[in-house]
């Protein structure tokens, strides 16, 4: 038995324990959701979101458009503004970021963390960044913490069998991301970047490709289509169990092909923006051979970028000792890339 073998054994059973710590996923209905993302002719809901979709990549442009904002407002730590998609739960539509300075720089990073995490997450490391000069701003997602609708335990919103709420969610993330790059504007920071983990590098990967302030991005997991994460990990498996009988995996990937990663890829050709890729080898969510193309799509393209493999999984990624060589990895690339 390889050490490498006894590795992974040893991280699957781990990720495997983390993931049943949750004890409150919900399993919820499936929806087309064809009213989240405006107004469709009529046919069949598949075929009509599919050619929906096909429309909007040839146009990705001004589906993450947004107008400028001026109505934020500071409390605390806080940064309050309203977000530029109108969702139909009003707590939802009040974006919130968490501002962490660093004096006298004129260095920033959007940050963006995983689903569901609490409203701890990532803030050591946003103190670490300030700490080493460039200021940090943690993104609130959708659905999350102040953002969720009364009632709900989990952002079950942003990533859910409604096949259209989702788009929504995370079309509403990335804009919420460009309008936090607004405010950094506002606030005299010339030079920006973006941090996404999870979902949040899907997230903050769509921001990138669409924002040219954004000038350097690290991506914390990365894959390509975001149908197949949601259809192949084990952390969205209650999300499948969904979909599965309603909708099919080529139908949904077309669907979902306007929030995943891969298609915009192209979009960096001929920027100068510096990019890193960071994969867990032994990701039972974003599986590592999703990594790989996307990887692969870069290189088709000819755009540079940095690779970084950990020998972890998923969720534990974020644990000791795996968090500590993240950390070795991010401050020096943003640090000599803004």
């Amino acid at each position: 038995m390889t050490i490498d073998f006894m590795l992974e054994a040893w991280v699957h059973r781990w990720e495997h324990r983390r993931w049943r710590r949750d004890k409150n996923r919900k399993l919820l209905p499936f929806q087309w959701g064809m009213d989240f993302v405006g107004e469709l002719d009529g046919g069949p809901p598949g075929s009509v979101l599919a050619s929906w979709a096909r429309g909007v990549l040839e146009d990705s442009e001004a589906f993450f458009d947004l107008p400028r904002c001026g109505d934020f407002r500071r409390e605390g730590e806080d940064v309050i503004f309203p977000s530029a998609v109108r969702s139909p739960y009003p707590n939802n539509n009040l974006a919130r970021c968490r501002y962490f300075p660093s004096p006298g720089s004129t260095r920033a990073v959007v940050v963006v963390p995983q689903w569901n995490a609490d409203e701890e997450g990532h803030v050591a490391l946003c103190r670490l960044l300030s700490r080493f000069g460039v200021a940090a701003l943690r993104l609130c997602l959708p659905y999350h913490a102040q953002r969720r609708p009364p009632g709900m335990e989990r952002a079950d919103y942003l990533v859910s069998p409604n096949v259209g709420r989702t788009i929504q969610a995370v079309r509403q993330a990335v804009l919420d991301v460009r309008r936090g790059v607004d405010w950094l504007e506002q606030m005299g920071f010339t030079r920006t970047g973006i941090l996404g983990t999870s979902i949040g590098s899907c997230i903050g990967f769509l921001a990138f490709a669409h924002d040219p302030r954004l000038s350097a991005g690290a991506f914390n997991h990365v894959s390509t289509y975001f149908a197949d994460a949601v259809w192949t990990g084990i952390t969205t498996r209650h999300v499948r169990d969904g979909l599965e009988g309603q909708v099919d995996l080529e139908t949904l990937r077309r669907i979902w092909s306007v929030i995943s990663p891969l298609p915009y890829v192209r979009r960096l050709r001929g920027q100068d923006k510096r990019t890193l890729l960071i994969s867990a080898r032994y990701d039972l969510t974003f599986l590592p051979e999703f990594s790989r193309r996307l990887m692969q799509e870069f290189d088709r393209h000819r755009i540079g970028y940095a690779a970084r493999w950990m020998p972890s999984g998923h969720y534990t990624i974020g644990s000791a000792p795996f968090k500590y060589f993240l950390g070795l990895w991010l401050i020096p690339f943003f640090r000599k890339s803004l």
